[in-house]
């Protein structure tokens, strides 16, 4: 080989200077179907703020119970209707008294713990004040005008002391004297465990139909799909109720109500995907190899439709908390004294005027849960989609 040969090769094989394009392909790195759509997930703010929030939801509902010393279903009478932060007057022993709107004196002492209710004495009608016994003397509640005015032993009001926390109760109480924290937990637990159990039942049962529907097709198809069309005619609310009302009341039977319906909008879709993917290149191969139906139909075509699947049932999560929290609201779903975020907001609306954090505090657990799990459910349709796969 001459010199010019060895120079000319050594040339031919020189080192280019890379494009931005030519970069990026270099650089890339090479990713599974799970790993790729974990890395387009998280790049969601949303998504990943909505997985979050139902991470800590979960966490609260489960382990949130074991650090509390009260039971869902504890009753305090004497502390009913106790807010989470107390307007208190400064006691003559120097701790607080706080004044409740049904005319109690609670006494907490100065880490805002509660202590018990004051002894009430005779009430003086004349003067409309009411004494309560304190260590060996009396305070006294005006109510000759209102609001109500703590008063000391020597008739002065007492000064005010602001607002403190109550530490017994972190959230208040109902008008039971239930703790709403300890009742927060357990119902949303309660929420849920029925939107899961629900979701995975109308899973199963949703991609079963629609698929077999979708895969046999013929009159088969045509008959399947007439029983779909007869029960989307009728509100699906309206036969989960139905449905409820003619079972008893409980946790089995809501799981039941809410299982025996609303499967049909994931078979629609499970079906709409194998009519698609039947017809493709690999189904047939798969026939021509001798494969029967059910492996094409559960090694092929179901687990290529994942992904629409997995974002329909992200989907049917909400819907299935909101449904059992209206359910429970109206009298029809868990049956007392078991806690639901949906008898809570009942409870609540009754004393909506005096005490709106009953009503307000399980509402805005209901809007979290939702939210979160329609925050997932919108990443993971925009991170299955193949068309967004760069």
């Amino acid at each position: 080989m001459t010199d010019n040969t060895h120079k000319a090769s050594l040339d031919m094989w020189a080192r280019v200077a890379p494009t931005d394009e030519a970069r990026e392909k270099i650089w890339s790195v090479r990713r599974s179907f799970g790993a790729d759509v974990w890395f387009r997930f998280r790049r969601k703010p949303a998504a990943m703020g909505g997985l979050l929030m139902a991470a800590l939801l979960l966490v609260f509902a489960l382990a949130g119970p074991l650090f509390t010393p009260y039971s869902y279903s504890q009753q305090k009478l004497s502390f009913a209707n106790i807010p989470p932060v107390l307007p208190v007057s400064r006691a003559p022993n120097g701790n607080f008294l706080y004044a409740t709107p049904s005319m109690k004196v609670i006494e907490a002492d100065g880490g805002g713990a509660l202590l018990g209710p004051l002894t009430k004495g005779k009430e003086d009608f004349d003067l409309r004040r009411i004494p309560y016994k304190l260590g060996e003397a009396f305070v006294y509640l005006d109510y000759s005008s209102m609001p109500a005015t703590l008063l000391g032993p020597d008739l002065l009001p007492l000064p005010a002391a602001g607002k403190i926390w109550n530490r017994s109760y972190l959230l208040g109480t109902d008008h039971l004297g239930r703790d709403i924290l300890t009742r927060l937990m357990h119902g949303t637990r309660i929420s849920l465990l029925v939107a899961f159990i629900a979701a995975f039942v109308n899973m199963v049962i949703g991609v079963l139909y629609g698929g077999i529907s979708g895969y046999v097709g013929g009159r088969t198809d045509s008959l399947m799909m007439r029983v779909v069309d007869i029960i989307s005619t009728i509100p699906l609310m309206l036969y989960v109720i139905l449905i409820k009302v003619a079972l008893d009341s409980g946790f089995l039977s809501i799981i039941i109500a809410l299982s025996s319906v609303y499967w049909v909008m994931l078979a629609r879709v499970v079906r709409g995907q194998v009519l698609s993917l039947k017809q493709q290149e690999f189904v047939l191969a798969a026939r021509s190899i001798g494969s029967n139906t059910r492996y094409i139909l559960f090694k092929h075509l179901i687990p290529n439709a994942l992904g629409p699947i997995l974002v329909t049932v992200t989907m049917l999560i909400p819907s299935a908390i909101f449904i059992e929290a209206f359910m429970s609201f109206i009298g029809i779903g868990i049956a007392p004294p078991m806690a639901s975020l949906g008898t809570m907001c009942n409870d609540g609306m009754e004393a909506l005027r005096s005490n709106p954090y009953q009503l307000f505090l399980p509402a805005a657990v209901i809007c979290l849960i939702m939210f979160s799990f329609n925050f997932i459910g919108d990443g993971l349709r925009d991170a299955l989609d193949p068309k967004l796969r760069k």
